[in-house]
């Protein structure tokens, strides 16, 4: 049986009770390399086979995987935060299914709300939004036409957006040629619930100069209220 685990935002004390007695009673942990908190490990068993999937290519997962289920082990795939935003579960499901093993998935408490707890404010504020987006600048992984940043900012809603730190200069463009005012309230919200977390208040007018100024360039969840 393979567990898809959220992992949380970083903190080792963020994950679910769920979360944490898998981790507990998992023969195998796959985790995803320095995105997770490796003091999350500590819950595991001294004979518990741990591997770190960032040097693991996904047919060498999913090898690990089908020795220790053919062995009648418990097996636990740590992914960060939630794993139902992009946490690229989906191929590895369609592969286990293949394979006729069985799978479950355990929500875990993602950035974007470890974010907003940190940074002390709200999403859904009366009179100003009632919605919250979470999307991603357009990279390498592309994004459907209308789901360009532009299109989205139209809303001048709340809006989380992930896997985005390398792109601030082109994500404020985008977000101010859609609408916003450049005074709008930001968030950059590095390694959020870890022992280096860094919550810095701005607008979208210095969105991109604060990060430089603070070189963040990786592992920041940015957020627009």
């Amino acid at each position: 049986m393979v567990h898809f685990v959220g992992a949380g935002s970083g903190a080792k004390d963020l994950i679910t009770v769920r979360g944490m007695n898998l981790l507990k009673n998992a023969d195998v942990i796959i985790y995803a390399g320095s995105l997770v908190n490796p003091e999350l490990l500590e819950y595991a068993e001294d004979s518990c086979e741990i591997y770190n999937s960032a040097y693991m290519t996904l047919e060498e997962i999913i090898d690990v995987i089908k020795t220790a289920d053919s062995e009648n082990k418990d097996i636990v795939r740590l992914h960060t935060g939630d794993s139902s935003i992009y946490g690229a579960i989906r191929e590895q499901i369609e592969q286990l299914n293949s394979y006729d093993i069985s799978w479950d998935i355990c929500p875990g408490v993602s950035s974007f709300l470890a974010a907003a707890a940190a940074a002390g404010c709200e999403y859904t504020v009366p009179g100003i939004s009632q919605s919250l987006i979470i999307t991603r600048m357009e990279g390498r992984t592309p994004v459907p036409e209308k789901e360009k940043m532009r299109e989205l900012a139209g809303h001048n809603t709340s809006m989380a957006v992930f896997l985005s730190s390398g792109l601030t200069k082109e994500l404020q463009d985008e977000l101010l040629t859609g609408g916003y005012s450049e005074d709008t309230p930001c968030a950059i919200c590095y390694k959020v619930s870890w022992p280096d977390e860094k919550i810095i208040m701005t607008t979208i007018k210095n969105l991109h100069n604060d990060m430089v100024s603070n070189s963040i360039a990786k592992t920041a969840l940015l957020v627009i209220f």
